[in-house]
C-alpha cells in the first residue's frame, strides 16, 4: 500500500477535516482483520513538501507513534470462512479521541448538553492524543485504544486457532444483517458507545440464536447518533457540574444512558450502574469468587465453588459491570432481575467493590440507589447465549492467569 500527499491544517472536533483521500485497493487475498497503517516520508526522499512556512520534515521523527491510522477490511463473503465476528468498537475510540482538541468528554467552551466528534480526523483506535490517565496495571499503551485491549485478545485468540472476522460497530449499524452468518458475536475490553442501531441489529442477531460473547466492561452505557452521513456521531452528556437527578432529568431530558430508557442489561445481562470505576493509581487486588463450578465455563480450571479467580492479577477493574442481586440460603448470588437482567441469568462469579473511603472505586450509583455494588459474570440463554465476563481487564490476564485463558477458551468452543 502506498501513496503520497501534502501537508494539510488539522481542523476541529467535530467537523470533518476534509483531508484529501486517497483511495487504495484492498487485493482479493487479503484476511478480514484490522489493520494499521504506517505513515512517513517517501523511502525515496522524493516528493514530501511542506509550504515553506512549515518546518522541514524531520525523518528520524516520524516513529510511528503518531502517524498511523486504523482501519478494518470486513469479509467479502460474511459467514463463509469464520464462526466468529469481532466487533471492533469504533465510537468509543472516537468518543475518547482528543485530535482536534475535545471528545465527548471534559468542558467544551459554549457547548451543549448534546456533543458531537467527527470520525473523520486522525485516532479512532490509533495515531491520535487519548482522554484519561495511564493504566498503573499495564501503562505499555492508552486505555481506550486498539493496543490496551483489542489486539491482545485479538492476538491470543488467533494463536489459539479460533478464526474470525472483523467489523466496526459502524458497519454494524449500517448493516441490519451483517452479523446472522455467524456463530459468536464477540467484543473485547471496552465496548461503552452504542447506536440505537447497533443495538436492535445485535438484539435481533440474539433472537435468531445468535451467540455472544463480551470479555470486557462498560459495555453499551452510552447511546450514540450517527450522522446521515455515518462521519460523525453525538451523545447527550450532562455538562461539567451540572446538577444531575431524576428531577432534574424531567426538566432538561435525561442524558444518552440506555439504562434511562432501555437498560442494556437485557440485552448484556449487566450494567455498570452496577458495578463500579477504579480511575487512578494501582487498585487492590481484587477477584470474582467463583461459583456453579460444574458448569462446562469452568471446565479443566481446577476451581471449585468458593476459590477466587484472578486476584493475584487485579482482574476486576479498571471498570466492572454487574447484576442486581441477593444470596440464596445457600449463599450463592442469584440474580434478582429487577434491574433488566433476564430471567436465568446465571451468575458465575461476583466481586464485591470496595466502600472503604480512599479505595478509589466510584460506583454509577445515584442517590437513593442500594449502595451495594459488586461485578458479577455469567451467562444466560434467550434465543442465543450471553456470555459476560464483566470487566475490562478480562483480555490482561489472557498473558498471566492460566485459568482466565481456559475460560475464554471455554467460552469460545462453547458458543461456536
Amino acid at each position: 500500500m502506498e501513496g503520497r500527499g501534502t501537508y494539510a491544517e488539522p481542523g476541529s472536533h467535530d467537523t470533518d477535516w476534509n483531508w484529501p483521500a486517497h483511495d487504495v485497493a484492498i487485493p482479493a487475498d487479503w484476511p478480514s482483520g484490522v489493520y494499521i497503517a504506517v505513515l512517513g516520508p517517501d523511502t525515496a526522499g522524493s516528493d514530501v513538501r511542506f509550504p515553506a512556512a512549515r518546518p522541514p520534515v524531520d525523518a528520524a521523527a516520524l516513529d510511528a507513534r503518531h502517524s498511523r491510522l486504523l482501519f478494518v477490511v470486513t469479509a467479502r463473503e460474511p459467514g463463509h470462512r469464520a464462526p466468529i465476528l469481532y466487533k471492533v468498537p469504533l465510537f468509543t475510540y472516537h468518543a475518547y479521541n482528543r485530535s482536534g482538541g475535545a471528545s465527548l468528554y471534559g468542558a467544551l467552551p459554549g457547548a451543549e448538553d448534546r456533543r458531537t466528534v467527527t470520525l473523520r480526523r486522525p485516532g479512532g483506535g490509533t495515531g491520535g492524543p487519548v482522554k484519561g490517565r495511564p493504566d498503573a496495571h499495564d501503562p505499555g499503551s492508552p486505555r481506550q485504544t486498539f493496543a490496551h485491549w483489542d489486539a491482545p485478545f485479538i492476538a491470543w485468540m488467533e494463536a489459539s486457532g479460533f478464526t474470525a472476522d472483523y467489523c466496526t460497530d459502524l458497519d454494524l449499524d449500517e448493516n441490519p444483517e451483517l452479523a446472522h452468518p455467524y456463530r459468536l458475536l464477540l467484543s473485547a475490553g471496552h465496548d461503552e458507545y452504542w447506536s440505537e442501531r447497533v443495538r436492535r441489529h445485535v438484539s435481533s442477531f440474539r433472537d435468531r440464536g445468535g451467540n455472544i460473547a463480551v470479555f470486557g466492561a462498560n459495555t453499551c452505557w452510552w447511546r450514540v447518533t450517527p450522522d446521515a452521513t455515518g462521519t460523525a456521531i453525538s451523545c447527550a452528556k450532562y455538562p461539567p457540574g451540572a446538577p444531575q437527578g431524576a428531577d432534574t432529568d424531567r426538566m432538561r431530558g435525561a442524558p444518552d444512558h440506555w439504562w434511562e430508557t432501555e437498560p442494556e442489561n437485557r440485552l448484556i445481562g449487566v450494567s455498570y450502574r452496577n458495578g463500579g470505576g477504579h480511575w487512578d493509581g494501582p487498585r487492590e487486588r481484587l477477584g470474582f469468587t467463583v461459583q456453579h463450578t460444574g458448569h462446562p465455563v469452568f471446565s479443566g480450571t481446577g476451581l471449585r465453588d468458593g476459590d477466587v479467580l484472578g486476584a493475584e492479577h487485579h482482574l476486576v477493574g479498571y471498570e466492572c459491570d454487574g447484576a442486581a442481586h441477593r444470596r440464596d440460603p445457600h449463599g450463592q448470588a442469584v440474580a434478582t432481575g429487577e434491574d433488566g437482567t433476564p430471567d436465568g441469568f446465571t451468575i458465575l462469579g461476583i466481586a464485591d467493590l470496595p466502600t472503604a473511603p480512599g479505595s478509589g472505586w466510584h460506583t454509577a450509583a445515584r442517590e437513593n440507589d442500594d449502595p451495594r455494588r459488586a461485578a458479577t459474570f455469567g451467562l444466560y440463554t434467550r434465543g442465543g447465549t450471553v456470555f459476560n465476563a464483566a470487566t475490562t481487564d478480562w483480555p490482561r490476564l489472557l498473558r498471566l492467569d492460566p485459568r482466565v485463558r481456559t475460560i475464554t477458551r471455554n467460552v469460545i468452543t462453547l458458543l461456536t
